[in-house]
């Protein structure tokens, strides 16, 4: 799974977990179910309701870069680190 948070501690980058690994609640909105190359299942996608207050008109891509990634991510031993890219979805209003 994934998740978004708004905290000081890599909170512009996704963390990814093992399913279950990381408890969500009130706080929390489940944006996507995520298809990903391989995979049978889809991975879900959570971002705190406060940061998702603030993306929440802009379309979010996310994406593998090389670099460090967060010891807390399961892809910091990999090279290579998550990220969101974003753009900004324009209303028909």
């Amino acid at each position: 799974m994934f998740h978004q948070s708004g905290g000081c501690c890599d909170g512009s980058a996704p963390m990814c977990y093992p399913a279950g690994e990381f408890r969500t609640g009130g706080s929390d909105v489940l944006l996507a179910e995520l298809a990903v190359e391989g995979m049978s299942e889809r991975v879900p996608f959570w971002m705190s309701r406060s940061q998702y207050a603030v993306w929440a008109h802009t379309r979010l891509i996310v994406d593998v870069v090389e670099g460090r990634g967060s010891g807390f991510s399961l892809e910091a031993p990999e090279g290579v680190r998550f990220l969101i890219r974003s753009r900004l979805v324009e209303g028909n209003g």
